[in-house]
């Protein structure tokens, strides 16, 4: 849906309204102040329970803990919490955001985090995190791509759940290249000290953002940058996650 533009009288975004009428982003279903109509987020792939150490999808009736088969070490984050599994339509959604400079689709995708994020959020035991830090982009890699689709998610994520977002207090300080189809330890080793994040995140509990989490090697780095700079805790909230 179009944004309403100050500079523009009411009167003609009524017009575009009504020769463009809002429509789901999946299947063109006109929808009302919405990306997707009612039956097409139902049949996303969402994780409805999820490991607390690592995210993947348990059955309902798993043991709380870590699942027995999380991919990554217990000190790299105090929690990780995944919307959706990185699977058909969620996947084409983040390509087309990602590599076709589909902007509105960070707001969709901030929009499904947050409303995963509020269901879990409503449990006593829930607590907010601080500040919400989205994994930053070289700035070569950003200026070719025009925007960080980390921070549009993270942006939107905050707003819907009124937490401060702020893409400023980390930086990619060194370029690594495509990360994609890389095994997970030669990632790691790549995005060693690939991060610098600011001291203002000293003494605050830190949510890492990002779209989606593959072997996690993204988000741990930045995340142990988080940490060198005084973090208290951090943990990890993403879109999606491959399992």
């Amino acid at each position: 849906m179009e944004a309403v533009n100050p500079m523009r009288p009411a009167r003609v975004d009524g017009w575009i309204a009504r020769l463009f009428p809002p429509a789901c982003v999946l299947c063109g279903a006109p929808e009302q102040g919405h990306d997707l109509c009612g039956p097409c987020s139902d049949d996303l792939p969402w994780i409805r329970h999820g490991c607390s150490r690592c995210g993947r999808p348990v059955p309902l009736q798993a043991p709380t803990g870590p699942c027995g088969a999380c991919r990554w070490p217990s000190a790299a984050f105090s929690r990780v919490v995944a919307a959706l599994v990185y699977e058909y339509p969620l996947d084409r959604l983040v390509s087309l955001c990602k590599y076709q400079q589909r902007i509105d689709l960070g707001r969709l995708l901030g929009e499904l985090l947050a409303a995963r994020i509020a269901l879990l959020a409503a449990a006593p035991a829930w607590t907010m995190p601080d500040l919400l830090l989205p994994v930053p982009l070289h700035p070569r890699r950003e200026a070719a791509r025009g925007f960080n689709q980390a921070a549009e998610i993270a942006s939107v994520a905050g707003r819907r759940l009124g937490l401060r977002a702020d893409a400023r207090l980390a930086s990619r300080v060194r370029e690594t290249g495509a990360q994609a189809g890389l095994p997970a330890a030669q990632r790691a080793r790549n995005l060693r000290g690939a991060f610098l994040a600011s001291p203002d995140c000293a003494g605050l509990r830190v949510a890492v953002i990002d779209d989606v989490i593959t072997t996690g090697a993204t988000a741990m780095a930045l995340a142990s940058a988080a940490r060198a700079a005084g973090a208290l805790e951090v943990e990890c909230w993403a879109v999606a996650l491959t399992w």
